[in-house]
């Protein structure tokens, strides 16, 4: 259903009387029920409100009980609607809940990945404005880019992380490295993989393409004390939290 409709809906079974259709508009944008670029928004909502009363007629959501003027129509019931929205509503706040929850989780790694670096003499420092690198350290009159992925593991015992493929093709020169951070509840994990092991794993498809081919999906398996990446055929255990890579 149109997001106008939608919206105009739940303000009027909110409201539970007529209202103009600029009256809907700026009680559905207030809410944040209405969310548009449009800059008519007022306009797109009377368009839409008349196009569903004239088309549908008295199988229409709402009633056109004045000019400019709606209400939702008593004949139509609406519950199924309504509970459909509750559910899309709980996904909605799931998705936000675990965005969030993934932004500490990142923010977290990146930390995690500059303390390391520090210890070890590297000038680090996260980068303010993400352009496809977390951090960048120099050590030894050497600068190095860094792009660090966190994860916790999953109920199937794998760290899944994606890359973003154009920021992947963006930094495929110089000393870029990969830092997958592997969160465990009682220990923290460090994969280091350069640029050129990376797109080496693409290629084998140990890394997939993933989302229309806009991102690299990378599985992490960590099976009898061995790191595997993608398969059990690729094992990386070499890269496991050796720092001495990045040189």
């Amino acid at each position: 259903m149109n997001k106008f409709k939608i919206a105009a809906i739940k303000i009027l079974g909110e409201a539970e009387k007529p209202l103009h259709y600029k009256e809907i508009t700026r009680f559905a944008l207030e809410k944040g029920i209405l969310e548009t670029e449009g800059a008519t928004p007022d306009a797109s909502m009377i368009s839409q409100l008349s196009v569903d009363v004239k088309i549908k007629g008295k199988e229409s959501e709402f009633v056109k009980t004045s000019p400019g003027t709606f209400k939702l129509n008593p004949d139509i019931k609406i519950e199924s609607f309504k509970k459909e929205q509750k559910i899309e509503d709980k996904e909605k706040e799931e998705e936000e809940k675990i965005g969030i929850e993934g932004g500490f989780t990142g923010k977290a790694g990146e930390n995690l990945v500059c303390s390391e670096l520090l210890f070890r003499g590297y000038n680090a420092s996260i980068m303010s404005v993400d352009v496809g690198l977390d951090i960048v350290a120099t050590k030894d009159n050497k600068m190095y880019g860094i792009q660090v992925k966190t994860s916790n593991l999953n109920k199937f015992n794998t760290y899944v992380f994606d890359v973003r493929r154009a920021s992947f093709e963006r930094h495929d020169a110089g000393n870029i490295y990969y830092i997958f951070v592997l969160h465990g509840k009682n220990k923290n994990q460090f994969l280091i993989l350069p640029f050129y092991e990376m797109d080496k794993k693409v290629h084998e498809k140990a890394i997939l393409e993933v989302g229309h081919g806009k991102r690299y999906r990378v599985n992490i398996r960590v099976r009898d004390k061995k790191v595997y990446l993608g398969n059990m055929n690729h094992e990386m255990n070499y890269y496991l939290n050796n720092w001495d890579i990045i040189k």
